[in-house]
């Protein structure tokens, strides 16, 4: 299955439940720092215990998995999340949602190759594209 990796900076829970709403599916194998088993190689403070070491979501067939990070990570210029679907009532309802607080960079419309095409970074800094095929 192909998949995409999510790095955040101490926000992967509520982008992922955000997310999960917005697609409605169920958030999968979200795992905190201070589930993990003590180890003297990978301490984790207290105050990174609550922080997501990984978590899931399974959108029409595909798997976006995220974590947040300790340190610090650029935020979302190096990858797009791309949802690439026959459901157009799914992007629309998602485009509706991501965009608000975000930045458009191409607005959702109809292309030569699709139905409706666009790409936008959202309120948590990662970059969206999406397509909607004909039936």
């Amino acid at each position: 299955m192909l998949g995409h990796y999510l790095m955040f900076n101490r926000t992967c829970a509520d982008a992922l439940a955000a997310y999960a709403e917005i697609f409605g599916v169920p958030v999968q194998d979200q795992q905190r720092y201070g589930d993990m088993p003590p180890s003297p190689d990978f301490p984790v403070a207290e105050a990174d215990k609550d922080l997501v070491l990984h978590s899931r979501l399974v959108i029409d067939g595909g798997e976006i998995m995220g974590a947040d990070s300790t340190g610090r990570h650029q935020i979302g210029s190096n990858m797009y999340v791309t949802v690439t679907t026959k459901d157009a009532d799914l992007v629309t309802n998602a485009w509706a949602a991501l965009e608000v607080d975000g930045e458009v960079y191409m607005p959702l419309t109809p292309t030569f190759f699709s139905l409706g095409h666009g790409s936008l970074r959202d309120r948590f800094g990662v970059n969206w594209m999406f397509t909607i095929l004909a039936e």
